[in-house]
């Protein structure tokens, strides 16, 4: 009988085996996530000083890709706050105007970028590595973002004209300060009114889409009460129809590269950080190479649809999974969704006062500044502690790409801190031999901290003419970290002392035998296969410095 037939396993994975009672909750569930992400990612855009249907199309096509590409059966992907403020340091870094006539050959350019950037991540496997950044370095990006993003909306929430977006937390201030004595009255009321119906609603009633009522209600009193014409602004008028590709500007690249690779990087931490968070335990595990494929395409489809930078967010994602939602149909349903908004409601979204967008990022920003979550980190880990203070002040003062290199560069050094450390497990001696076991593992990073450990272990002791090294836990190794147990042979025999290596793994031993080094300690009857007794394990704890 031929063959039935198989769906690729890449394709789709949260769709395979649907069962249809899944339907209705999933229908339900994407029009809950809807109505919070199509709205908050429009104010989204509103951070990046670009049009707020760059938002409404961000919920489109990247949304869609992730859908028949990603793991999580909950994660509803368009943009973040993180993402659209990476967005604006990055023109401003780069010299591109958001703001101007043509922004769309300069994000597609980014968002392109951004895509290969996770493409190339991806193909080299590195998503776990990218996964070990810090949390202390997301800590505090996200404060630097928060604290940014709050003072660069405080123009639209005064109703002054001049927005400091992405010109930096101490710039902005002083812009906002200096601006106050122009503040429009009526845009503080509405302001005002915005920010706390988003608190009083997020806190006794989460289960009702805050933003969509919030949004809706600007735009119902704007309507009635005419706001345009008592000098509240609305946002630019909505063109009809569905995004058209803009095509890159290669000129751009050399600019935009650096702020697409931290944004890339963002874009897969938070993805990562979301799509764990709102896993069940009877969904499958995360695979952090098809998330990175997921998110690239995403943002693949972003660069060709004039959105922003795709990530995954945790509030839609969270509607999403509360509504119910048990597969990526409901991300469907949500794109699908903003389609529909796009085609029909764009003369009706016009009328929404520029204020009620601000007050939905300023809610959704100030949750990122998470004070608890740095006095946890002093609580368990100081030097975590310093790494996420470090992080956002670089943010806070240099701008937020540059805090994000700080941040990645303190979580390696913090790692290499880590390898470092040796782990001996000193042996019995007996007569003139002594032993001792490495019980961790010897990197390039630690080899030269285990030579002199091992050396300070054979001159504290008395008479000993063999030296017997068991090393169970090497199951690799390098050029580097041989000619460095080359060099503690050297050194011992200097010392009058034999070293004798023992226990090695069979993978690490037909790596050395390629060393005339090793063969020579072979040849001398100097490498065994198992412990001798004068390397018996003692009951003294391992040495971890």
């Amino acid at each position: 009988m031929p063959a039935t037939p198989h769906r690729p396993t890449w394709l789709a994975p949260t769709l395979r085996h649907y069962d249809r009672s899944w339907l209705g909750r999933d229908v339900l569930a994407g029009l809950a996530a809807g109505a919070v992400v199509i709205p908050q990612a429009m104010a989204y855009a509103t951070i990046a000083e670009l049009p707020v249907q760059v938002g409404l199309y961000t919920c489109m096509a990247p949304m869609l890709v992730y859908a028949m590409l990603g793991g999580s059966r909950a994660m509803s992907v368009s943009t973040t706050s993180t993402i659209a403020t990476l967005t604006a340091t990055t023109f401003v870094s780069a010299g591109v105007a958001a703001s101007s006539d043509a922004p769309e050959r300069a994000l597609a350019t980014l968002a392109l970028l951004v895509g290969i950037v996770l493409l190339l991540a991806r193909l080299l496997r590195l998503g776990t590595i990218v996964e070990n950044i810090n949390l202390a370095t997301t800590i505090g990006v996200q404060i630097g973002v928060g604290a940014t993003v709050a003072v660069g909306q405080l123009p639209k929430l005064l109703g002054i004209d001049d927005s400091p977006s992405g010109k930096g937390f101490i710039r902005s201030l002083i812009a906002v300060a200096e601006a106050i004595p122009k503040a429009h009255l009526t845009t503080i009321v509405l302001s005002v009114v915005s920010v706390l119906a988003l608190v009083v609603l997020r806190r006794f009633l989460p289960r009702v889409p805050a933003p969509l009522v919030v949004v809706g209600g600007g735009i119902i009193a704007s309507a009635v009460f005419g706001l345009a014409a008592r000098g509240v602004e609305t946002i630019q008028p909505i063109p009809f129809g569905l995004p058209v590709p803009a095509v890159p500007d290669v000129t751009l690249v050399p600019g935009l590269l650096p702020g697409a690779i931290g944004i890339a990087m963002m874009a897969f931490l938070e993805s990562a950080a979301v799509s764990r968070g709102i896993r069940k335990v009877d969904e499958p595990q995360i695979d952090s190479d098809r998330e990175l494929l997921a998110t690239a395409a995403a943002n693949l489809a972003a660069g060709f649809t004039q959105s922003l930078p795709a990530a995954g967010g945790f509030s839609q994602s969270a509607v999403n999974q509360r509504a119910g939602a048990r597969t990526q149909l409901a991300g469907i349903v949500t794109a699908a969704l903003a389609v529909l908004v796009a085609l029909v409601l764009g003369p009706v979204l016009a009328l929404m006062p520029a204020a009620t967008l601000a007050a939905l990022v300023m809610v959704a920003v100030i949750g990122l500044i998470d004070i608890r979550a740095l006095a946890r980190l002093a609580r368990i880990s100081r030097r975590e502690f310093w790494l996420a203070v470090v992080t956002a002040a670089v943010g806070l003062t240099a701008g937020l790409l540059p805090a994000v290199l700080v941040g990645v560069l303190g979580t390696f050094f913090l790692v290499l801190r880590e390898l470092q450390r040796v782990r001996i497990v000193p042996g019995v001696a007996t007569g003139t031999s002594l032993g001792a076991r490495i019980e961790g593992a010897v990197y390039t990073a630690n080899v030269l901290e285990y030579e002199r450990t091992l050396l300070e272990t054979v001159d504290a002791a008395t008479d000993v003419r063999t030296f017997v090294l068991e090393l169970p836990r090497m199951h690799d190794t390098s050029v580097t970290v041989l000619d460095g147990l080359a060099d503690l042979d050297r050194e011992l025999q200097q010392r009058g002392v034999t070293l004798v290596l023992a226990d090695m793994p069979a993978s690490a031993v037909d790596m050395a035998r390629r060393t005339r080094w090793f063969q020579g300690l072979e040849d001398a009857g100097r490498v065994r296969g198992r412990a001798t007794p004068a390397t018996a394990p003692s009951d003294r704890r391992p040495t971890d410095r």
